[in-house]
Formats: structure tokens, sequence, C-alpha cells
């Protein structure tokens, strides 16, 4: 009997010993990204303590892709798929507050809203903070990826999803659209708003980067709506946030791409798109703005930054600004929202909202 229960212990020792070695990507208490869309670079952070035996949160594969979870030395939990950060619980709320808050508030009255993806609920929080949502649909095609974060991140993203306002869908969004019939004269059909939380354009979901889901997206729309999608970095995809944008010019109105900071994710960058259907739209100017209640929950969006997402460096404008849709290019576009504070080159302080400032001294002046 004794044997047998001490076979049975160094069972389990071994069985945890080799789930310990071989969490991918962990290596002497640290994990470095293993993904090779970002050739010659990879992001690293130490667990907790450096050790693996107690940080290591959650280590599986499910249907679709590998789901990691540790507790970091300086970032809280981390989630990771495939070896990708997908967001740490020290800087997640830029990403979800901004990838959620730019279409929303750019659009006049949003009450029906798509997320695409999404699984560890953080834009879901964000887009229930809107009282003018009425109904929300979240497609996830990984069922584990939410129940995990549930698990690990209930006090962070994933605490919203017993919002009465939502219906989870466990399908690819891709076929999800593709079968679901919408009959965009019926407001009750389309969305208002589609906001594609997508993690990067390989394994599950490489579909969401397709020209098809995009015009899926456009069919999905009612009039007037807006789609924002991850767009990954200008610093390593430039052609692909082109192609993306280039496809758009030629289903939607218009078309935009706003760029916020994300310390975890790669070169510490990451965009948007932003595309309206049926009418055009200058992202730049919010249709609504936060309430001073919701200004109490946010930590990065408000106005200003809505605005400043959108003044891009000059290299991705020259490279953007002729792939835009052409009544788009024929409107023009901004080149420093309203309110902006800038300033001469003598460092005089001027305000752009200000009626006395001439366009020939704006056309000299630099953001500060």
């Amino acid at each position: 009997m004794y044997g047998k229960e001490n076979d049975r212990k160094n069972t389990e020792e071994n069985l945890s010993s080799m789930k310990k070695a071989n969490v991918p990507g962990v290596k002497d208490g640290w994990f470095s990204e293993t993904d090779a869309m970002w050739p010659g670079q990879k992001f690293s952070l130490a667990l907790e303590g450096f050790s693996e035996d107690e940080f290591i949160l959650f280590n599986d594969s499910s249907k679709f892709q590998h789901i990691l979870v540790f507790q970091s030395a300086q970032h809280g939990n981390v989630l990771v798929l495939d070896g990708v950060i997908q967001m740490t619980e020290r800087d997640e709320f830029v990403y979800h507050e901004m990838i959620s808050n730019l279409p929303l508030f750019s659009h006049p009255n949003p009450k029906r809203v798509l997320i695409v993806g999404g699984g560890d609920g953080g834009v879901l929080r964000e887009v229930c903070r809107h009282d003018v949502v009425e109904h929300i649909t979240l497609v996830e095609i990984d069922k584990k990826v939410i129940n995990v974060c549930k698990q690990f991140f209930s006090e962070s993203t994933a605490t919203s999803f017993d919002d009465p306002r939502l219906t989870i869908v466990h399908e690819d969004a891709a076929e999800f659209l593709r079968q679901k019939g919408f009959d965009t004269d019926d407001n009750d059909s389309g969305y208002d708003v589609i906001i594609a939380d997508t993690s990067d354009p390989v394994g599950p979901a490489e579909s969401l980067f397709d020209p098809e889901f995009y015009e899926r997206m456009s069919d999905a729309l009612n009039d007037g709506g807006i789609i924002c999608a991850q767009a990954e970095s200008f610093w390593t995809h430039l052609d692909l946030i082109a192609d993306v944008v280039e496809c758009c010019a030629d289903i939607f109105e218009s078309v935009e791409y706003a760029s916020t900071t994300v310390p975890t994710y790669p070169c510490g960058q990451i965009g948007f798109i932003l595309a309206s259907k049926g009418s055009y739209i200058d992202f730049a100017k919010p249709n609504r703005t936060p309430s001073h209640a919701m200004m109490q929950d946010m930590q990065w969006y408000n106005s200003s930054i809505h605005k400043a997402s959108l003044v891009l460096p000059q290299f991705l404008q020259e490279r953007l600004a002729p792939l835009k849709p052409t009544n788009q290019q024929q409107n023009g576009t901004h080149e420093y929202p309203d309110n902006f504070n800038v300033y001469d080159d003598d460092d005089n302080y001027y305000n752009s909202s200000d009626e006395n400032s001439s366009d020939c001294l704006l056309s000299k002046c630099t953001i500060s």
C-alpha cells in the first residue's frame, strides 16, 4: 500500500515538473514572447519572485490555442495566448478604454453593440459603462478564454459578464457574420457599433484580417454605424495597416487609423482602424462626451486623448492619406483637432479653438 501511495506521489510530482518545464516562453523566472510576427525583438516580464512553481496560474490548451496566465512581478496577472501577451492588469485599461470609447463616443446613439473576440472581458466592461447601450452581443470563439479570465481577472477585466444586456455566442466571428442575415433597415437587427478586439492575424484570429470580414462587418452595421478594429503597431506592421486602410476605403465612407501607447505591446504602441458606414464622420470630433460619473471610472480615455489619437506621425500620415476614401480626401483631413494647445517656434502659446488664431500661424506650430 505504501509503495502504491509513494508511486502516486512520484507520478504527480513528475507530471507537475513536466507542466512547469513545458510552459511556453518561460525560463529562469521570466516570460518572453515567442511569436514571430515581430522578428528581431521580443518582450519579457519577470514572474513574481521569479518563481514558476507558485506563479504560473494556468497553463493549458483549448481547441483553438494555448492559454497561459501568470502573476508577474510588476504588472499583475498576465494573459498570454499562443505565446503572445494579450494584456496585463497594469496597463490593460489603455487598450480597452481606447478601442471601446473611440467608436462609442463617435456615435451619437449607440444602442446595439457587437464585440468580436474580447474573451478577457475588458471591452465588455467599457461598453457596459454606456447607459445608452441597450443590447450587447459578444462573439468569442474560445469559451475557455472567458472561463479562465473569470477565474483570474475577476477584479480587473472580467467584471461585466453578468450584465443583463449581454448575449454571448461561442462561434467564429467571421462565420457568425456570414451566416446571420442582417436587415439594416431594421435597427433591431443591425449594429450601431462593432468592436473587433482581435488578437494578431495568426491562428483563430487569421480570418478576422481578411477583406471579406470587413465587408461582413459593414453589412451588419446600421446606417451611420461605426467599426473599430485592433490594427497592430505602425513600427512593425505598416504594410499590413496600409492594406487594411486601403481595403476599408473600398467599403466604408470614412476611414482613420488611431494610435495609443501600451507599454507591454510590441514597440509600446498599438493602433485601431475606425470606419463608418453611410456617411462621412470626422472621428477627431466626438459626438458625445463622458459624463462626470463615467470619468470617475476612466483611467486613460478623455475627449482630448480621443482627438490626439488621430494625430499621426508625418511618415504615417503620408503613407495612409492617399489610401483613404476619395470623398474623405476631398473633405480634407484634420491636422490639429479642436482645443489642442500649440506653440510657435518661440514657445508662444496659442489655443487652436481661438478664433483669433490664424491659419498661417497654425501651419507653423508643433503639438506640445
